[in-house]
């Protein structure tokens, strides 16, 4: 439709080299009119000016540098910020989109006014469905029952993963997509608020759908609309410092929704069982980098 302003493509960028240009190529080459938002955490790895020498000369690349790690919430606020128009996607820097992709997610949300957040299906580089494109608030219950195995002899409909499981028709309400691309209407988003910037890097994605949900405003996954994700790219550097942040944000997810809804106990052991998970994946992490590559 003509007439309509370009959909802000907003992305956080922390020393994601090539994939970067990779994902600026995928969004610029969209049908739709797009701009591209990059907000930079101050990387150092040379992304950005290669960026620059690639698409600098492109009027709809906007670079917004902060000079230090602001952690994904709140850098991608600022882009939020500094953008306008009827919708916003957000989208990781490892992310590569189709050509159509925007224009696709644009009609599905024209089509569905209610809704005030949408993910797709998100893709690992090899095909499969990444475990978090699609799945359901994981709260204490479903958590202590994935942590421990348990979903698994009580069924699917016990667990919050639901990648694996058939795909549904045409767009549907899940409760949470992931942070990796959300397609955002700017009214809800006006109504519900910027993502919380008490998260560094984890379950801010979690905590928005929530609130989305809370506010009234549905939250769609639209399966035939696919993206891949090469997730991880910008923090393999880091990882000790990523399972920290990660396991940190689930803290505060589960304080700010739960800890009226279930007894202290019960919140004890999610916290507990949270330490005992971050030390685990941390030493194995420590360990693996320690060892480096396979054939060293």
């Amino acid at each position: 439709m003509t007439g309509r302003p370009p959909v802000p493509v907003v992305t956080v960028n922390f020393n994601a080299g090539d994939a970067l240009l990779a994902c600026a190529r995928s969004v610029l080459a969209s049908s739709a009119p797009v701009e591209l938002v990059v907000v930079d955490n101050g990387s150092t790895d040379g992304s950005l000016p290669r960026l620059r020498e690639a698409w600098g000369s492109d009027p709809r690349l906007r670079v917004l540098e902060a000079g230090r790690n602001l952690g994904f919430a709140r850098a991608t606020n600022r882009g939020l910020a500094e953008t306008g128009g009827e919708y916003a996607l957000l989208l990781n820097p490892d992310c590569t989109i189709g050509p159509d992709t925007v224009e696709r997610m644009r009609e599905v949300m024209d089509a569905h006014p209610g809704a005030g957040l949408a993910g797709c299906l998100v893709r690992n580089p090899d095909g499969t469905e990444q475990a978090g494109c699609r799945r359901r608030i994981p709260t204490p219950g479903l958590a202590f029952g994935r942590a421990f195995g348990l979903s698994s002899l009580t069924g699917a409909d016990r667990d919050f993963v639901l990648a694996g499981t058939p795909l549904p028709p045409g767009p549907a309400d899940v409760e949470a997509i992931s942070g990796a691309f959300m397609f955002v209407r700017r009214s809800a988003l006006a109504a519900v608020g910027p993502l919380d910037e008490g998260y560094f890097l984890h379950c801010e994605d979690l905590d928005w759908c929530l609130r989305f949900r809370r506010a009234g405003h549905r939250v769609l996954f639209v399966p035939g609309v696919a993206v891949v994700h090469e997730k991880g790219r910008s923090s393999r550097d880091r990882p000790v410092r990523v399972l920290w942040h990660m396991h940190r944000g689930m803290v505060r997810f589960y304080r700010k929704f739960f800890r009226t809804a279930y007894p202290a106990p019960v919140m004890w052991a999610v916290f507990a069982g949270i330490g005992v998970r971050f030390a685990a994946l941390a030493v194995r992490a420590a360990l693996s980098r320690a060892a480096g590559p396979r054939g060293a």
